[in-house]
């Protein structure tokens, strides 16, 4: 099978980008040049097309049920139109995939709608049928992924950017709240969410309108490399290179995720992360700075006194800071800021200094 492409894949050509594979998805990875995207975001806005993320909706009476037995947050605490943040583990407690729920505001029954990262679509359609069959449960899921485009507009300009082409006051939406409004004309599901560490807005439209939505955001058209660099300068976890079941099972208080957890529902594999919250973990996520020339990535390892106490998962140097920054499990006694460690790049050992992102 093919990889799948956003419905501006074309689009986005003509305007010079380049493109790599995420999650079976053919996606722009830059445009002018990750540095130049970045900085964009950080000091302007960007605008990013994920439309590689997945959109699960979920309806009916046991809609809530459904959704957190399946999820470490508990829904029901949502009202219409919050988003939660939640991971979704499996039975050993290990991370399948973290994802954002929403409550949806236009019915009066449960009405929910998830967003697995890119290639999950699928995978967690069958999960929630298979589990809402297995417990007989009212629920309708519907993977309606291939129906709407995705746009993160994301930097210190961009709420006033999507505001002046709405027709409802989006300025005053908290952080984790969303609504319907019309940008440019076109009625889209705008959340206050992002995946950069800047204030903006995530907004789902439905995917022949996706060009005109695209086309009226005024500001500079990001790929997703600035979007990794931009989230690991905050820290943020990338699924399958951060957590991955099959590679790097981790459950959502190794991932430093403990927020996202609501022990006080079932779900699966509940009660390891429990007993993890109470205890700790034998390693957690965290960062470091390297203090010597080289570029840390995925897969180095971590010493101490010469000796392995953990594995970087995700690494670049960071446009903003100018400086080299890693993300990755490492002994939780060694998981201080401050704590002298070393990186191992081809074969030697660069001097690493702990410290817990965001790293700005």
């Amino acid at each position: 099978m093919g990889a799948r492409t956003p419905p501006l894949r074309g689009t986005h050509e003509a305007d010079g980008a380049t493109f790599t594979d995420f999650g079976g998805w053919e996606m722009p990875v830059q445009f002018e040049g990750i540095r130049a995207e970045h900085a964009a975001v950080r000091e302007e806005a960007g605008k990013f097309d994920v439309s590689h993320m997945g959109e699960i909706r979920v309806r009916g009476p046991d809609a809530d049920e459904l959704t957190s037995r399946l999820t470490s947050n508990d829904v029901s605490a949502l009202d219409h139109g919050d988003a939660q943040y939640a991971a979704i583990t499996n039975d050993a407690g290990a991370m399948l995939d973290d994802t954002v729920v929403y409550r949806l505001p236009e019915s009066d029954d449960d009405d929910l709608l998830f967003v697995p990262n890119a290639g999950h679509d699928d995978q967690m359609y069958r999960r929630w049928t298979d589990h809402r069959d297995e417990w007989d449960l009212a629920a309708e899921v519907e993977n309606v992924t291939a129906e709407y485009a995705m746009f993160a507009v994301q930097g210190p300009d961009a709420p006033g950017l999507v505001d002046d082409l709405a027709d409802a006051d989006l300025s005053t939406l908290s952080r984790f709240s969303a609504q319907y409004a019309d940008v440019a004309g076109v009625e889209c599901w705008v959340a206050r969410t992002g995946y950069t560490g800047e204030d903006g807005f995530e907004l789902v439209l439905p995917a022949e309108h996706a060009e005109t939505v695209w086309d009226a955001l005024d500001c500079r058209p990001c790929g997703l490399g600035a979007r990794d660099t931009l989230r690991q300068e905050y820290g943020f976890l990338l699924s399958g290179q951060d957590f991955d079941p099959e590679t790097n099972p981790r459950t959502p208080v190794e991932a430093d995720i403990g927020f996202a957890v609501d022990v006080d529902h079932d779900f699966p594999g509940r009660d390891v992360v429990a007993d993890q919250l109470e205890h700790g973990t034998d390693e957690v996520f965290t960062g470091l700075v390297l203090t010597e020339r080289g570029v840390p990535r995925h897969g180095y390892e971590v010493r101490a006194d010469g000796e392995r106490i953990g594995e970087l998962t995700s690494g670049t140097m960071s446009p903003t800071l100018d400086q080299p920054i890693g993300l990755g499990y490492i002994d939780t006694g060694y998981a201080e800021d401050g704590q002298g460690v070393t990186v191992v790049i081809r074969g030697e050992e660069k001097t690493a200094e702990i410290t817990t992102p965001p790293f700005l």
